[in-house]
């Protein structure tokens, strides 16, 4: 079996988007005809981490960076699954308000794949953010839905451990890795740091693994945060620290 097939035929479509179910290494191994390592410390109920692919190709270099950390998640470990938004639109927040005045816990509008994030993340301990790079930013898709998920369903992502990843040709990483890592700081989310920042160079498909600095970069991430993730649970559920009721200041009154 080639490698597309077995992509179509080991992965779930939803809503335009492709989700890659964990094991992911297992799938990885049975996609070269390979045993799985069994010897992957894989517990029967592990800490997950949701990855979310924002590129729309589904095996370009965001994916290979992603499919890196995935693989090094498990071996310590870490459940690990990567969400693929697809090539169909995420629509941005429009700002209507309803998630909240109605308490939906997640976004008003179901026509694409952020609910289907949304409920992911909800039994998700930690979070990765990928994204291609665009004119010094992050894809425009990745953004709108990492918007709309931390403001309907901010308590499914508030205190977890969260990493970004940006993948480009030649410049702008450092720009868009920058805005990747904005919402995470307003949310109380450790974020998680590597060797480097969690940049990796590649254009045609395939390139990023030739990265050998970027690819360890993204093991020292998967490492820092199984690490991370483990003193949070050691105690099992984590007793994250009591908040201040939210004080907002306007620069214009």
């Amino acid at each position: 079996m080639d490698r597309r097939t077995f992509i179509k035929k080991s992965t779930v479509a939803a809503v335009g988007g492709l989700l890659l179910s964990t094991p992911f290494s297992r799938l990885l191994a049975r996609e070269n005809g390979e045993e799985p390592d069994s010897s992957l410390p894989l517990d029967k109920h592990p800490m997950k981490v949701l990855l979310i692919n924002g590129s729309a190709r589904r095996k370009g270099n965001t994916f290979t960076a992603l499919s890196e950390a995935a693989k090094q998640l498990e071996k310590n470990g870490i459940e690990a699954e990567i969400v693929q938004i697809g090539a169909k639109p995420v629509r941005g927040c429009v700002a209507c308000g309803q998630c909240h005045a109605r308490g939906l816990g997640r976004c008003a509008f179901d026509d694409d794949i952020c609910n289907t994030v949304v409920e992911k993340m909800g039994s998700a301990d930690a979070l990765i953010v990928g994204s291609p790079v665009y004119y010094g930013q992050p894809n425009g898709s990745v953004l709108s839905l990492i918007q709309r998920l931390f403001y309907a369903a901010g308590d499914k992502v508030r205190n977890k451990p969260a990493a970004a990843v940006c993948v480009c040709r030649r410049g702008g990483a450092t720009t868009a890795f920058q805005t990747l890592n904005m919402p995470f700081q307003m949310m109380n989310m450790p974020v998680i740091s590597s060797q480097y920042w969690n940049i990796v160079y590649g254009m045609s498909e395939g390139q990023a693994a030739l990265d050998k600095e970027g690819m360890q970069t993204m093991r020292t991430m998967a490492d820092n945060m199984a690490w991370m993730l483990k003193k949070i649970h050691a105690d099992g559920s984590p007793a994250y620290p009591e908040r201040e009721p939210g004080q907002m200041t306007n620069f214009i009154r």
